[in-house]
């Protein structure tokens, strides 16, 4: 990931473009809302455009899955088949990383997703995504995880085997090569 949170000219006119095409193609997953004003927000929103640019460039495909009316935000989840590719082996937390005492993984979740300008789905948003599109059929990710599951050392992942959408339960410090996480923005 970059550090800074600006896309160039041309990362702008390439990530506007893969956008709308995912918009276009999947308008199952977004029934009734308008592209055009959809660009406009994002044109006006340029550190939106660098987390939903950090998504794309990880494996997310993020595409708009709702509007929501009240605060007039459009709301991009990540949308890729499997969880993210460049998101994976992820323990869930710092607190989980600073634990591991050997074979720690490269980072956790919750951090690169704060450093991506993004969260990571609920297990409602997730389950929300998983009635657009059956998603993480072969691989698993992390869900926002409530405290108390977390002050006791677990954390949430989902998944969807035999036609079914699992949250599970695992310890915060395990990852896998396999378990990613699906994040969301709001724009």
């Amino acid at each position: 990931m970059k550090n800074n949170s600006e896309i160039s000219v041309s990362e702008h006119e390439a990530l506007i473009k893969v956008l709308k095409e995912r918009f276009e193609k999947n308008k199952h997953r977004h029934e009734g809302l308008d592209w055009s004003k959809i660009q406009t927000k994002l044109e006006a929103h340029p550190k939106k455009m660098w987390s939903l640019n950090e998504m794309e460039q990880t494996g997310g495909e993020p595409d708009v899955v709702a509007y929501n009316k009240q605060t007039d935000e459009y709301i991009f989840y990540d949308c890729s088949k499997e969880s993210p590719n460049g998101r994976r082996s992820l323990c869930y937390d710092k607190k989980a990383l600073e634990s591991r005492k050997k074979f720690k993984p490269k980072n956790n979740a919750i951090d690169v997703a704060t450093a991506m300008g993004i969260t990571l789905l609920t297990i409602e948003q997730y389950q929300e995504l998983q009635k657009l599109e059956a998603i993480d059929l072969k691989t698993s990710s992390w869900v926002k995880s409530p405290k108390d599951v977390r002050e006791l050392g677990g954390a949430l992942f989902g998944d969807n085997r035999f036609g079914k959408v699992f949250i599970y339960h695992n310890g915060a410090e395990s990852y896998y090569a396999a378990r990613g996480f699906r994040g969301c923005l709001k724009v």
